[in-house]
């Protein structure tokens, strides 16, 4: 149910029009551990399906969301939702019209409301959409429950839903959209790179050099914070998962994010080892090796030189408020 949340987990709401598709994109999703169609934005006590689709009550068709942090980021359902929506329509979304069917992000506390406001910016000057984005960063201030029979529609009418999902235009205009590849996600250029970067962060990231050991920046800095992509900005590290490896290289026991990284086959200088790249930037950053301490046992070695850190207190100033939870816990 919505309102039941273990210590570990949080919560986010999203409107997207439709609450059954909403819910049948989130369900599937690792680290979430429910999803609840409903209602919110409004201002009737006890809204109604009925009175809702009316369009007088002020709510929208939402899905609130209970996730565990350690498992899958804020960032990364921000990431969901907008693959699920068309951001630029004020009235409603697909065949669904109306102030019911508008999208809206309803954030928990001030880290949600900063994470969004740089995913909403992000997407702004992304270049997938040639039109405003039009969805609102909304505080949450009370969810109601859809009725039963709302929930998991998906999975008790699959073919219904399927029908219904097609025949709305969602689904064929979500596959439009996110085949192309937007504008902004073009590589910098060469001369750009080197204008940019230093010498060493140059050959360590595009010409996959590796920097000496027990001479770089980060190699035993203990600093609570996070280090990021040095080319594209993308947050890699975190500080909580740091340790002493003995290396002369920063070493960390897993990347915040899976999907932040690219792990490959390196078998250059005579050795089989396994790379990792930085997905947004295809930049190299160094190797990963199965020497780490437990549970995963796992030795992130990576070049000062393909990071740059960002300190705790400087999280939220520089978009990354939603990734204060791992702080908190430590």
């Amino acid at each position: 149910m919505a309102g039941e949340l273990e210590p570990s987990h949080e919560k986010a709401t999203f409107a997207g029009g439709c609450f059954w598709c909403m819910e049948a994109a989130f369900a599937k999703i690792d680290g979430v551990r429910s999803v609840t169609p409903g209602y919110t934005g409004g201002r009737e006590e006890s809204p109604s399906y009925e009175r809702v689709c009316s369009g007088e009550t002020g709510h929208l068709e939402a899905v609130q969301i209970v996730f565990d942090p350690d498992a899958i980021s804020y960032q990364a359902l921000l990431d969901v939702f907008w693959r699920q929506i068309d951001p630029t329509d004020a009235d409603g979304q697909f065949a669904d019209r109306g102030s019911q069917y508008r999208t809206a992000i309803f954030y928990h506390g001030e880290a949600q409301r900063l994470a969004a406001e740089r995913s909403r910016r992000s997407l702004a000057e992304s270049g997938i959409f040639d039109r405003p984005i039009a969805t609102r960063i909304l505080a949450l201030e009370r969810f109601h429950p859809a009725e039963e029979y709302h929930r998991a529609y998906f999975q008790k009418h699959p073919e219904r839903y399927a029908r219904y999902r097609q025949a709305s235009g969602r689904q064929v205009f979500l596959e439009r959209t996110w085949s192309r590849k937007p504008a902004s996600e073009a590589r910098e250029t060469d001369s750009d790179l080197r204008a940019r970067l230093t010498p060493l962060q140059y050959r360590v990231t595009r010409e996959n050099a590796t920097e000496p050991p027990f001479d770089n920046r980060y190699w035993d800095h203990h600093e609570p914070g996070i280090y990021v992509d040095v080319v594209s900005g993308q947050a890699l590290f975190a500080s909580v998962h740091k340790f002493d490896s003995g290396s002369g290289w920063p070493s960390f026991t897993r990347p915040i994010e899976p999907d932040a990284v690219i792990e490959k086959p390196d078998r250059s200088h005579g050795m089989l080892r396994t790379e990792v790249r930085s997905r947004s930037s295809d930049s190299h950053l160094g190797h990963v090796f199965a020497d780490g301490p437990e549970p995963d046992g796992l030795r992130y070695c990576i070049n000062s030189a393909a990071l740059r850190f960002v300190p705790l207190e400087r999280l939220a100033e520089e978009g990354h408020g939603e990734l204060l939870h791992l702080f908190e816990r430590e």
